[in-house]
C-alpha cells in the first residue's frame, strides 16, 4: 500500500473490495450495503442509457438538440459509469466510514432523480434543461439544477477528503485519485457554468439562446468528468504488471499530463468558441 500509516478508526479506508477495480462475485457480500447500492444502481443506470440507445434506433429522431434520445443515452452511461467509479474510488479515500456511507448514499439517490428527470422529459417529447413552458416542466427543470448543486456538494467533499489525508492504495493511486478528483472539479465547474448561463437566458426570455449557450462547455464538461474513472483504473490496472513502482508512477505522472493536455485543449475550445 503507498502511503500507508497505522490504521484511524475515524478516517480509515474501505478496505474491503481494493483488491480488484471493481467487486468480484466472491468479494461482492464483503462490500458495505451503500456500496453494493452504489454498483447496483449504477449497473442500473448503465442499463438505461443502452435501452435508449436501441430506443433511438428504432424510434429515430434527432441525435442532437435540446429533445433527443441523446439525453437519457448519455446521461445514463455517463451518470452510471461515474457512480461505479466514485464509489470504487472512495474505498481508497481516508475519512470517517459513517460520513463516506451519506456521501454515497446522497450521491446515488442524486444520480438516479438526474437521470429519471432527462429520460422523464425525453419520453414526453419536451426539453429536460431550461425548460419553463409549465409548473410541472419548471419543477423538472429545477429540481435538475438543484441536483446538480448536490453533486457538486458531494464530489468536492470527497475531492476535500482525499487532498486532506493520503489515499491508499498501489503506487501511482494517490497521484491517480487526487488528480482524477482535481479535474473533477472542473468538470462540476463547468456544469455549474451550463446551468447558470441556460437558466439565466431561459428566465430572461432567451430560451433559444439558453439551449445554445452549453454547446461551447459540454467538451469540457465530458472530458473532465471521467478522468476521475480513467486515471485511478490505470493506476490499478498496472499494480497487475511486473513493472516496477517507479515505472508505475512515471506511467501515471505522464498520464495525468495527457490528460491535463486535454483538458486545457477542451477550455481553448470552450473559450474560443463561446
Amino acid at each position: 500500500m503507498e502511503n500507508q500509516s497505522p490504521a484511524v478508526i475515524s478516517t480509515e479506508p474501505a478496505r474491503r473490495g481494493l483488491a480488484h477495480p471493481l467487486p468480484s462475485t466472491r468479494a461482492w457480500h464483503g462490500l458495505r450495503s451503500v456500496e453494493r447500492l452504489c454498483y447496483a444502481t449504477g449497473s442500473a443506470l448503465v442499463v438505461s442509457g443502452l435501452l435508449h440507445l436501441v430506443v433511438f434506433a428504432v424510434d429515430g429522431g434527432p441525435w442532437s438538440g435540446p429533445v433527443s434520445w441523446r439525453k437519457p443515452v448519455t446521461f445514463g452511461l455517463s451518470f452510471g459509469l461515474t457512480l461505479i467509479a466514485i464509489c470504487w474510488v472512495a474505498s481508497y479515500v481516508r475519512m470517517h466510514a459513517r460520513t463516506r456511507t451519506v456521501l454515497l448514499a446522497v450521491f446515488a439517490a442524486d444520480c438516479v432523480l438526474e437521470v429519471a428527470g432527462i429520460t422523464l422529459q425525453a419520453w414526453r417529447g419536451v426539453p429536460s434543461h431550461f425548460n419553463m413552458e409549465t409548473p410541472f416542466d419548471t419543477a423538472v427543470s429545477m429540481a435538475l439544477a438543484v441536483g446538480g448543486a448536490v453533486l457538486v456538494v458531494v464530489l468536492t467533499g470527497l475531492a476535500a477528503a482525499s487532498f486532506a489525508r493520503p489515499p491508499e492504495g498501489p503506487a501511482g493511486m494517490a497521484l491517480a485519485l487526487r488528480s482524477g478528483f482535481a479535474i473533477l472539479v472542473v468538470g462540476l465547474l463547468s456544469g455549474a457554468a451550463m446551468i447558470a448561463r441556460g437558466v439565466y437566458l431561459t428566465r430572461t426570455g432567451h430560451q433559444p439562446a439558453g439551449y445554445a449557450s452549453t454547446a461551447s462547455l459540454k467538451p469540457l464538461h465530458g472530458v473532465a468528468l471521467h478522468a476521475i474513472l480513467v486515471l485511478p483504473a490505470l493506476a490499478r490496472v498496472l499494480a497487475g504488471t511486473s513493472w516496477s513502482t517507479s515505472t508505475r508512477r512515471t506511467v501515471v505522472r505522464a498520464a495525468v499530463g495527457c490528460y491535463a493536455v486535454a483538458v486545457a485543449g477542451a477550455l481553448t475550445w470552450a473559450v474560443v468558441a463561446y
